[in-house]
């Protein structure tokens, strides 16, 4: 897929990879890493890779369900709230992959309705675009 124009780029420098540091151009992300005790690591107090994709993929599925609440004239409550598990692990192949959880919630939409906006924002987020077909994605609707 080719962009036909671009709005917004973020960019980011990693120095010393997972037991490393994380800068954005701007300043606004200045973060250290970590590897997490399960894959060898001393689980310091940095973050990682799985948890910073985890955080975009939320922040950009919930955007992309506001988006489909606008279209519907309605708004969702500041509470709304998606959780995302990403899972780094081998296929069977021996190939090292990712998987995808996402939980929603939207306090006071019933369960027809949430899972509606769930539908049409995971066909819009691009997050979920980029990874479609590539990796394993499970959406889950709790109350």
């Amino acid at each position: 897929m080719s962009l036909e124009s671009v709005f917004y780029a973020g960019q980011t420098s990693v120095t010393g990879g997972r037991e490393g540091r994380a800068l954005s151009t701007d300043g606004a992300l200045d973060l250290p890493l970590s590897t997490p005790r399960e894959l060898g690591g001393a689980g310091g107090p940095g973050t990682n890779p799985e948890q910073l994709f985890a955080a975009g993929h939320s922040a950009c599925f919930l955007g992309a369900m506001k988006l489909a609440a606008a279209q519907d004239k309605g708004v969702l409550p500041a509470t709304t709230r998606v959780t995302s598990k990403v899972g780094l692990g081998k296929d069977a192949a021996g190939n090292y992959g990712l998987e995808v959880e996402l939980r929603i919630a939207i306090p006071g939409f019933s369960r027809e309705q949430v899972q509606s906006l769930v539908d049409r924002a995971h066909q819009t987020c691009p997050y979920s675009r980029a990874i479609r077909g590539n990796v394993d994605v499970t959406l889950i609707v709790e109350d």
